[in-house]
């Protein structure tokens, strides 16, 4: 053979190669990134660790058992934000340019409020599911900000319809103190709990503690010396299992305690075991049913577990899956409007979550039907839904104390309204129009 026919061979060879191998950019581009900032270390993570799990579990589950979104394969990358707003920020800055828009979902009501300003700008949809600004509910202010199944007023009010049915609709004259870790998590109930307590006649007491929450010896001598009749705990990580150690030093009764969501898992009541029992706190997933059959065939079978086997199903593992199929189905319903089997945007993610139309057929189709409620999202409405049951610990294990309760809107949208046109004035923005949500 001669040189140039030699020459000839390889460059047809190379030729045949690249048609079959695609290159870098194209496998890159054919790839929907979801960004994770998880907590993983600091004094957060005892909480911070199965959320991420069950979040990640769920995005191989996808690409593994469905071969990705409509075939559209998931990538993903973690950014440790150990429940720090700075380093919220840091992990924001640095994944953000990772896709043409994209999904954050930061799991710390502080980093949300710095990203709030930040996320329109860059065309980044931000997933606060149970946790941020409850007046972003309102998409008529807050276009970028999607606080799905719940805000922190919604769980504020359900506990408060829960503890009024027990005392028979009536809680004049009553006590009720709430011990809230003192950041913007922690404050997000006031409100709320201030409107009831002008509306049902109760006393109102505001316990602040400062993070992480270890020493709160001076938090229970007020509770001991007031002796409320309820306490509702707005904790997170290692504040939980402090104040109920604390509840049980000073002898106040475990049964008059009611947590937020982010104060009803198993890292918080296990180390006590017994000494907890009859606390309560809410839960707004179920307990895990035929998808978690599917994770431990499709993911941990196949040894791609990001955590331990036995944490899967747990509250928190529970949460951070729906949490990340919350994504997942956002971008599935972009698709269908914008083309199935391509990468979706940030305007187009964003639009997927303005038009969620989650019902009970679909989630049983995704073998969710027993771990979330089905959800739907319009322009003005950004909550999609806002119940949860009440659980109770027994000493060993979670068990259902009520059927669903949902958040009395009566009560709340007035609020969201009132502060989120507070915002949009501070901020100078114009609340959307009709035109604006057909877009």
């Amino acid at each position: 053979m001669t040189i140039r026919k030699l020459t000839l061979a390889i460059a047809l060879v190379a030729g045949a190669v690249s048609a079959l191998v695609p290159t870098a950019s194209f496998a890159q581009a054919k790839e929907q990134f979801f960004p994770v900032l998880p907590y993983r270390s600091g004094a957060y993570a005892p909480n911070g660790v199965p959320w991420a799990n069950g979040y990640v579990d769920y995005l191989k589950l996808i690409n593994a058992r469905d071969g990705g979104i409509n075939g559209v394969k998931i990538s993903f990358e973690e950014c440790d934000t150990a429940y720090a707003t700075d380093r919220g920020v840091e992990c924001y800055e640095r994944l953000k340019g990772k896709a043409s828009g994209a999904i954050f979902q930061p799991l710390s009501t502080g980093i949300t409020f710095a990203l709030t300003e930040k996320a329109p700008n860059d065309k980044n949809a931000l997933i606060t599911g149970g946790y941020g600004r409850s007046e972003s509910s309102d998409g008529g202010v807050f276009k970028w900000n999607f606080p799905l199944m719940g805000t922190y007023w919604s769980g504020a009010d359900i506990l408060m319809q829960h503890i009024t049915a027990k005392e028979g609709g009536n809680l004049k004259g009553k006590k009720i103190a709430l011990v809230y870790h003192d950041s913007p998590y922690g404050k997000e109930p006031i409100i709320l709990l201030q409107e009831r307590a002008k509306m049902q006649g109760f006393d109102l007491s505001l316990l602040p503690v400062t993070a992480p929450g270890i020493e709160q010896k001076a938090t229970w001598l007020q509770i001991r010396q007031n002796r409320p009749d309820y306490v509702l705990l707005w904790g997170w990580g290692v504040m939980n299992s402090a104040a109920l150690k604390e509840a049980v030093a000073t002898g106040y009764p475990r049964e008059k305690m009611y947590g937020v969501w982010w104060s009803a898992g198993e890292p918080d009541v296990k180390d006590i075991g017994e000494a907890a029992k009859g606390y309560s706190g809410l839960v707004a997933t179920g307990e895990g049913g035929a998808v978690i059959g599917d994770i431990k065939k499709f993911v941990h079978g196949k040894g791609q577990g990001t955590g331990p086997i036995e944490e899967v199903s747990t509250v928190l593992y529970n949460r951070g899956m729906v949490s990340a199929a919350l994504g997942v189905e956002a971008v599935r319903r972009a698709q269908e409007r914008f083309g199935k089997g391509k990468v979706m945007d940030g305007e187009q993610i964003r639009w997927g979550l303005e038009n969620l139309a989650v019902d009970a057929k679909r989630l049983k189709a995704l073998k969710l039907d027993s771990v979330m409620k089905p959800i739907s999202t319009t322009c003005v409405d950004h909550e999609g839904s806002r119940s949860a049951r009440v659980h109770t610990w027994d000493g060993k294990q979670w068990q259902y104390a009520s059927d669903w309760i949902e958040a009395d809107t009566s009560i709340i949208k007035p609020l969201v309204r009132q502060y989120a046109d507070k915002y949009a004035a501070e901020k100078k923005l114009t609340r959307r129009d009709a035109k604006d949500c057909q877009t």
